[in-house]
């Protein structure tokens, strides 16, 4: 894309980082500064139900700033990265047409990616007959098997970092390649125009020791508010026995094993705060690979982003703030 065309785009500033990084608080914070409406972009916070385990925006913050994206689809139901991305594209677009400055707020880097560029190829939104046919092979006997066998041979790379128990995500990869004639991995490495001008500040706590505490609380604050209780009420409406996207929430299968006498509470509080601290420091290695990255180092020189975040965002916007 030319770079006249690229300075038409609507703008937008995204904030990312690990969980527990203090996302949610700045992007409030950038969107009361700077006349903004924030866009969600975690992948689990778009399901209905699931409020506690997904630290989903707190009644004070969504009546601060108006929120989009979250609840917007049932947890029993396929929702992909490219659903969220029309959908969301969709609602930055409608934001900064009312002369608002969208601030998308999240740590699922596949779904900002998706938001931010367009995809070399994409899906058609809904289960397309090529899917359909490849979820019913996957639930014969041995299915599932065979199809992550076929997809270790056309895609090895996308293989290796998708377990075969994972079965929408391997037949999401063989729809792709089917489709395509391309295998998934190459297409992820792609890079395609950019939908958006976008500033992207990505928190990061150079004290794992911080991070860790901060996970900690975020899980006893969760446990504290009900997601033993949030938990009971999902696996009785049968959510994890879907294989939906959202079955793979952390904080929900770590606590399934409570519920049934697996384990204790004690031993899943650590569990949980396991498996958290493993996914933050995915989503740091998956943004410090992001060339369109702005990092903000949260340590003891510099406690508070805001100071940080505000001088990018007034320099991003032109020095001036949008009226509002």
């Amino acid at each position: 894309m030319e770079e006249r065309d690229t300075e038409k785009l609507p703008r937008l500033v995204a904030v990312a980082g690990p969980t527990a990084s203090g996302k949610s608080e700045l992007a409030v914070k950038l969107a009361l500064r700077f006349g903004g409406e924030i866009v969600c972009c975690d992948s689990m916070q778009i399901y209905r139900g699931m409020d506690v385990g997904t630290a989903k925006p707190t009644a004070a913050e969504r009546a601060a700033v108006p929120h989009h994206m979250t609840d917007v689809a049932d947890p029993d139901t396929v929702y992909s990265a490219a659903d969220y991305a029309e959908d969301a594209a969709a609602c930055v677009r409608n934001i900064a047409s009312r002369g608002r400055l969208p601030v998308v707020c999240g740590g699922t880097g596949l779904y900002l990616d998706a938001l931010l560029f367009e995809r070399p190829w994409s899906e058609s939104r809904g289960a397309t007959e090529l899917r359909a046919a490849l979820l019913r092979t996957a639930e014969e006997p041995g299915g599932a098997h065979r199809l992550w066998e076929e997809l270790r041979s056309v895609d090895p790379a996308s293989a290796e970092s998708i377990h075969e128990n994972n079965v929408r995500r391997v037949v999401r990869a063989l729809e792709i390649f089917r489709s395509s004639g391309v295998p998934k991995s190459e297409l992820d490495r792609r890079s395609g125009a950019p939908r958006f001008r976008a500033l992207v500040l990505v928190l990061h706590r150079a004290d794992r020791g911080e991070q860790n505490r901060r996970i900690e609380r975020r899980v006893d604050r969760m446990l504290a508010d009900g997601l033993l209780e949030e938990t009971r009420s999902l696996d009785e409406a049968g959510v994890f026995a879907s294989g939906s996207t959202a079955a793979q929430a952390i904080g929900y299968k770590e606590l399934l094993g409570c519920l049934r006498g697996e384990k204790t509470l004690a031993e899943a509080r650590r569990d949980l705060i396991v498996a958290t601290r493993r996914y933050a420091k995915r989503q740091d290695t998956w943004f410090a690979a992001k060339p369109y990255a702005t990092r903000i180092e949260i340590g003891p020189d510099s406690p508070d982003p805001w100071p940080e975040a505000e001088a990018q965002t007034l320099a991003f916007l032109g020095g001036e703030p949008p009226e509002h």
